[in-house]
């Protein structure tokens, strides 16, 4: 269980983020929309531990992110809006980079570097530079970095911007593979594709969770309009 309590952050005098609470539960795929300067990166930073909120708490299966933020962290993955990668580096050498650094034990990494790609469909580029690839494929290179040792969170900000049709349709099976073993947070604008994959949506709004909605009961036309008219202020 992923449970985020009475969140607060501010950049000086402005606020960002007032009192910003949800939990999320094992294999729910969740996404927070709402408008630019929102503080939908904001928060997600904070999640990741990135930036200290000025109140609240966040707890992965009851570990407090910022009384044992290491414990904490290696039961996170995330992926930042704009993926810091190592571009002089081929795709299968970063990953085993990056699992050594998270410190998988080094009989296993090969094995994680494998099952990353398999899922994120790197296997006809895992030989290439990463400066060499679109951006789409850098994104799933971010995103295989990200869940390479099957954390309990995903935390994935901004996932589809700037992608194409095709690209956002292989991210949509990616991340609907993850959660078969991770709490997936997504945070975009995309609303038709997001309402496709995701179990909730949460409108960010005023530094609160203004509404949520799932998805329960509704295909995803239908659930992308009620987003839609709660993203408006409108009736749900």
């Amino acid at each position: 269980m992923f449970e985020v309590r009475n969140i607060a952050f501010s950049y000086g005098s402005h606020t960002v983020l007032r009192d910003v609470s949800f939990v999320v539960s094992p294999g729910e795929t969740v996404s927070i929309v709402g408008d630019n300067g929102a503080g939908k990166t904001t928060l997600l930073r904070v999640l990741a531990t990135l930036m200290t909120p000025e109140r609240g708490t966040v707890r992965v299966n009851g570990q407090d992110a910022f009384s044992r933020p290491l414990a904490y962290r290696s039961q996170l993955g995330y992926m930042q809006e704009n993926p810091a990668l190592y571009e002089d580096m081929t795709v299968k050498s970063f990953l085993r980079y990056r699992a050594q650094l998270k410190g998988e034990p080094a009989k296993r990494i090969r094995r994680r570097v494998s099952e990353a790609v398999d899922i994120c469909r790197l296997g006809e580029c895992i030989d290439s530079r990463i400066r060499a690839l679109s951006l789409g494929l850098k994104k799933r290179v971010a995103l295989a970095d990200a869940m390479l040792l099957r954390p309990r969170v995903m935390l994935l900000d901004d996932l589809l911007a700037g992608l194409d049709f095709r690209m956002r349709e292989a991210a949509e099976r990616i991340v609907s593979t993850v959660a078969a073993f991770s709490s997936v947070i997504v945070t975009g604008h995309e609303i038709p594709d997001l309402a496709k994959w995701s179990t909730r949506i949460l409108i960010l709004r005023d530094g609160v969770i203004a509404d949520s909605i799932s998805s329960a009961g509704l295909d995803g036309s239908e659930f992308a309009a009620r987003v839609d008219r709660a993203l408006r202020g409108g009736a749900k």
